[in-house]
Order: C-alpha cells, then sequence, then structure tokens
C-alpha cells in the first residue's frame, strides 16, 4: 500500500538528514522507499528551485515566487509522485504543500485562500499521509542553516537563509498552527534533541503509522 510521508520545518531543523536516515531504515525491513524534494523532483522543477533559491534574485515577489513553487509542484507531482505512488511504494518527501502555507502564508502573509487554491490546482488532490514536523527555535535553525551553507562547497541556495529572524518566526509559527489544526496528520518532533534521538522518534512514529495502514 502507497504511503506518503513529508517533512517539514524552519530552515536548519534537520529535516534532510532525517529523512535519509528514515530512507535508509525503511530499505532495511524492505519497503520500497522514493526520496524526492521540493522545490525540485523533476529536471525541470529543479530548474525552477535554482531560481527560487538563488540569493541573487533576492528581487522576486511574493505572488512570483508563490507562482514558480506552484508550477514546480505541478510538474514534480504528474513526473515523479503520482507514479511512485501508483506503485505502492514509501514516498519520503523534503517539504511538500505545508512549507507553501507556512512560507508564502504566514511568512510573506499571502492571502492563505489564495494559497491552498493553488495548492490544490497543483497537486491534484494529492495530500500527505504523514507530516513530521521538525520543531525547533527559529534561532536554532538559522544558525544551524547558515554555518552549513558557509561549510558547502555547492550552490549556495541561501535566498531564505537571507530573510529576517522575524520572517523565520512566522514560518515557525505558521507550522505549528498547522499541526494544531491537522494533529491526526502531524508528528512534531523536537529538532533540538540529538540527531540519534531525533531519528529514533521519527522511526517509531512512522514504523506505527504503516502499520496501521498495512
Amino acid at each position: 500500500m502507497a504511503c506518503f510521508i513529508t517533512f517539514e520545518g524552519i530552515e536548519g531543523c534537520g529535516k534532510t538528514t532525517q529523512l535519509q536516515l528514515l530512507a535508509r531504515r525503511l530499505e532495511h525491513v524492505g519497503h520500497q522507499v522514493t526520496i524526492t524534494r521540493e522545490p525540485g523532483g523533476s529536471p525541470i522543477a529543479d530548474q525552477i528551485r535554482n531560481i527560487l533559491l538563488d540569493a541573487d534574485n533576492r528581487a522576486i515577489m511574493p505572488l512570483t515566487e508563490l507562482l514558480l513553487y506552484a508550477a514546480a509542484r505541478a510538474q514534480h507531482v504528474r513526473e515523479l509522485l503520482t507514479p511512485a505512488l501508483e506503485a505502492d511504494g514509501i514516498v519520503l518527501c523534503d517539504r511538500f504543500t505545508d512549507a507553501t502555507i507556512a512560507y508564502q502564508g504566514y511568512g510573506r502573509r499571502i492571502d492563505l485562500a489564495v494559497i491552498n487554491q493553488l495548492n490544490l490546482l497543483a497537486t491534484g488532490g494529492i495530500r500527505p499521509d504523514l507530516t513530521i514536523l521538525l520543531d525547533c527555535p527559529a534561532e536554532t535553525g538559522l544558525g544551524r542553516a547558515i554555518s552549513r551553507i558557509n561549510s558547502s562547497a555547492g550552490a549556495r541556495e541561501e535566498r531564505f537563509e537571507l530573510e529576517s529572524l522575524q520572517f523565520h518566526q512566522r514560518v515557525r509559527d505558521g507550522y505549528l498552527e498547522l499541526a494544531r489544526q491537522e494533529p491526526e496528520r502531524f508528528v512534531v518532533i523536537d529538532a533540538a534533541a540529538g540527531i540519534p534521538e531525533t531519528e529514533t522518534a521519527i522511526a517509531a512514529a512512522v514504523l506505527m503509522r504503516i502499520a496501521i495502514r498495512g
């Protein structure tokens, strides 16, 4: 049975690391796992990602930003997500529609009704079965993210890291509000804990959900 699991959280919360750890654990016990991310996940969506995260593009207007995310998501869903779920595997996605609500809605203060309509249009109604929200103080996450970027030799995807601390606090508040509204879908994990402790907590929540669905 297909299972769509998303990882969400502010910059520097550790979701990408934890997604990889969960994927290895699930594969070890015999599950077919697809790993993907947003923005991106397919060649065209990855090109849009480069535009969105490049710090040289700080002049992007909030509405332009929102529409680019929707365009990347529409491509990603049709090209990768839908086929992977139809194959009855487990899909782990680093960010999805909740990120748009948190960042462009709560962070940029774009009308949530507009965002929800665009999300529905781009996804064709696909929703996560489970969302892991890695939560930590905005100061902690932002500090981690900047340190990671400064130590990386790759592309500096830092347009959002350059936003104010107040912006990141609004994003965090948005995520926590989403989790409050949908407690049956969200599992909130303390991302301030160590990597092993966080991995154990996530694995317990995911394996329980898979067992229930199975």
